[in-house]
C-alpha cells in the first residue's frame, strides 16, 4: 500500500501502533508504503542474512547484525531493511538500545528483497541516511549498488567483500525452496571457502 499526505507523527504513530505487527513502514517525506512480506520474501531474507553471516565468518570481517531495526531521519525518512549490518562503524553503534540518525551512523550494509515489491523508493531513503552498500536480491539476480555522492550506482564487487564475486551468490538464493535450509548454508561456505582458497 503506497500512500501520500502523511504527516511525520502519523508515521510515527503508526510504527508504534504496529510495532507488534509483521507489517513494514517505509517513510520518505510525506509518502508512506506498507508492505506484508511473504514465505518466500522472508525465507530469502533470512538466508541472505545467513550468507552475509557466513561470509563474514570465512573472510574474518566484523560485523554488527540489526535485522530489521526501524532506522529514522527525524521529519525526513524512515525504513525498515530487511537485513542490516554494521561493518566498519561498529564502534559507534554497539550496545546501544535505540539508534538516533541525527547522532549515530547509518548501517553500512543493508539488504533488500524485491520479490513481491520493489525498494526503489527506500534507495531514496537510504542514500539520506548514508547507507554506503545495498544488496538487492529479486528472485534472480543479486544487484549491488554503492552510495555514489547522494545516489546509488550499481558495481561489481562490495566494499566489505571485495574478493569475491557477490552476484554469484543468487545461484544459492535461488535454491532455497527445493534444498534444505542447512544444507544450502553448508553448500553455501564450501563456495566461499573455495573463491577464497582455503
Amino acid at each position: 500500500i503506497r500512500l501520500s499526505g502523511i504527516s511525520w507523527k502519523t508515521y510515527e504513530t503508526l510504527l508504534e501502533e504496529l510495532s507488534d505487527r509483521r507489517l513494514r513502514l517505509t517513510y520518505n517525506r510525506g509518502n508512506l508504503e506498507i508492505m506484508a512480506p511473504s514465505p518466500e520474501h522472508e525465507l530469502s531474507k533470512k538466508l541472505m542474512g545467513r550468507f552475509v553471516e557466513t561470509l563474514a565468518e570465512e573472510t574474518d570481517v566484523q560485523i554488527y547484525p540489526l535485522g530489521s531495526t526501524t532506522l529514522k531521519r527525524t521529519k525526513l525518512s524512515g525504513a525498515e531493511p530487511d537485513e542490516c549490518f554494521y561493518i566498519h562503524r561498529i564502534a559507534a553503534v554497539q550496545g546501544k538500545k535505540r539508534l538516533d540518525l541525527a547522532e549515530d551512523p547509518a548501517p553500512d550494509l543493508v539488504l533488500e528483497i524485491d520479490i513481491t515489491s520493489s525498494s526503489q523508493n527506500r534507495l531514496q531513503v537510504y542514500a539520506d541516511m548514508g547507507v554506503a552498500e545495498v544488496w538487492i536480491y529479486d528472485g534472480e539476480s543479486l544487484v549491488i549498488k554503492q552510495l555514489q555522492y547522494d545516489s546509488y550506482l550499481n558495481a561489481q564487487t562490495s566494499q566489505f567483500f571485495p574478493n569475491l564475486p557477490i552476484p554469484d551468490i543468487a545461484k544459492f538464493l535461488q535454491q532455497a525452496t527445493t534444498m534444505d535450509y542447512l544444507e544450502l548454508v553448508k553448500a553455501f561456505r564450501s563456495w566461499v571457502k573455495s573463491q577464497i582458497g582455503q
